[in-house]
């Protein structure tokens, strides 16, 4: 899913051009025609995304300034690129004090527009990336600052949002790396609970003899090794959240203790003599189906239901590859910046690519993989060398056979058919056989096939401006690959998101 961005001009003609420009860019656009209408398109509750603005500043009713003002009120961090008919240097000093972040002359140029684009999406990813460093830190993170944008992650978005408004235990279920923690985090940081602490316990990382001690605490002597008294990770979550991480692999002696500290609201230290009362909101997490552990007995039913209240389970990467590219671009400004390399972006090809992997190791591989990329990368561009992974995974979509016959060229367009993550040109042509090796004519469905995955690899896997360029909707594009079974494109028989 390409970045949305919001065009605001009262100015017909104008307001064309720029969206023509932005399109061609490898963008989606928001076409509004008055200051309210813009103000309206990011502040809506139902209103989609918007990455990026394109500002007009002379309006009739709210003009630029205005909205420039009601977006700082809001508290809106979306970056905005601000465009006049006059560009005197005043309004260019007002606008950039009002929050702007470039300005450019009308009429702008569309390299010029692609450039500013470019820089805006990528400053605002590094500030995104920031900003939920800092906020996971302080125990601050919300669920703005999850990066998603799939419709599969919606009704989890929406379950967790409602949970966050009181103590109900939740048990987030889902594979390993697809982000457990950061929605217990953001479930606490949207919650009454935000000021109170938040204690994360990896159950699986403790050892059997000492999971109680830490959980519940220990008093001094109560075993070898106990030179001092524990207060252990309940109390120390005292009236905030105990978030219990791989809660599949705790052994059974220490679920009874657990159980009964859940019935009780009371957890009893290892060699303490009365219980002590603790306020504490229970948030479980596990890669593994936690029913089949019951029924396999390695885990307590009772103890299940009492964790199993609120269900949530998180969709694999796979299951939503149009956060893929948003991840990249956030993910490559952190690391960018972190080792102090000039990155711009990342490739076409190398997005196309990593856009159609399964990713078994879901988020947590795809950032390790930017990480290494940007580290061992000698240019200022990650291409698909910089990702072994994906060269030794590549798909047939960049695999056109050439053939005696063959139809006209394809010329590529003046301009690189983009992301939010500036992309390398593209081949100058591609071709088609018209023939089968015996020599009879191919069929028309292999032929269709064959220009569909040519698409889709011109176009660098941005399956809107596929469907815009072959004139047929998203929904036929996904349905014509389902039936010729082209693997990894994202469509219906690979995820439910569309």
């Amino acid at each position: 899913m390409a970045a949305s961005i919001l065009i605001a001009d009262d100015d017909a003609v104008a307001r064309r051009l720029v969206e023509n420009m932005v399109q061609k860019c490898g963008y989606d656009t928001v076409v509004v025609e008055s200051g309210d209408a813009a103000i309206a398109a990011l502040t809506a509750p139902d209103a989609p995304a918007i990455d990026a603005v394109i500002l007009d500043l002379v309006m009739p009713g709210l003009d630029g300034m205005g909205v420039l003002a009601k977006i700082r009120e809001a508290g809106l961090s979306v970056p905005v690129i601000v465009q006049t008919a006059h560009g005197g240097i005043d309004n260019v000093i007002s606008a950039m004090r009002a929050g702007a972040a470039d300005f450019v002359v009308k009429p702008v140029g569309l390299e010029r527009l692609q450039v500013s684009l470019r820089n805006a999406l990528n400053a605002s990813a590094l500030k995104g990336e920031l900003q939920r460093i800092r906020h996971s830190r302080e125990g601050r993170l919300t669920f703005s600052d999850i990066i998603t944008r799939a419709e599969a992650m919606a009704p989890v978005m929406r379950t967790a949002q409602k949970a966050a408004n009181s103590s109900i235990p939740v048990l987030i279920e889902g594979e390993s790396g697809v982000g457990k923690e950061m929605f217990a985090r953001a479930i606490h940081g949207s919650g009454e609970r935000k000021a109170k602490p938040f204690v994360a316990v990896n159950c699986g990382a403790i050892p059997e003899n000492l999971v109680e001690s830490i959980l519940f605490g220990h008093e001094k002597g109560a075993f070898t090794g106990a030179t001092e008294r524990h207060t252990g990770k309940f109390i120390e979550a005292h009236g905030g959240t105990l978030f219990l991480d791989e809660i599949s692999e705790l052994p059974l002696t220490a679920q009874v203790k657990l159980l009964r500290a859940l019935q009780e609201g009371a957890v009893e230290a290892v060699g303490g003599r009365k219980p002590v009362k603790v306020d504490v909101r229970i948030i479980s997490a596990t890669n593994r189906k936690l029913l089949e552990r019951v029924k396999q007995g390695h885990f307590r039913e009772d103890l299940f239901y009492r964790l199993h209240v609120l269900p949530l389970t998180i969709p694999s990467l796979r299951s939503r590859r149009e956060d893929i590219p948003h991840l990249l671009r956030h993910f490559l400004a952190r690391f960018a910046a972190e080792e102090n390399r000039p990155i711009s972006g990342v490739s076409g090809e190398a997005v196309a690519h990593l856009a159609q992997l399964d990713w078994p190791g879901n988020i947590r591989q795809l950032e390790n993989a930017v990480y290494r990329a940007v580290v061992m990368s000698e240019g200022d561009q990650l291409g698909l060398d910089d990702f072994p992974l994906v060269a030794s995974h590549s798909h047939t979509a960049t695999e056109i056979p050439t053939a005696p016959l063959m139809i006209e060229p394809i010329a590529a367009p003046s301009v690189v058919s983009g992301n939010e993550i500036p992309i390398v040109p593209l081949p100058l042509a591609g071709s088609l056989s018209m023939l089968t090796p015996n020599g009879d004519v191919r069929p028309l469905d292999d032929m269709e096939s064959e220009i569909i995955r040519f698409a889709i690899s011109h176009y660098r896997g941005q399956m809107s401006e596929v469907a815009r360029r072959l004139k047929i909707g998203r929904s036929t594009l996904y349905r014509k690959l389902d039936e010729a079974g082209v693997p990894g494109h994202g469509g219906k028989s690979g995820e439910e998101t569309h």
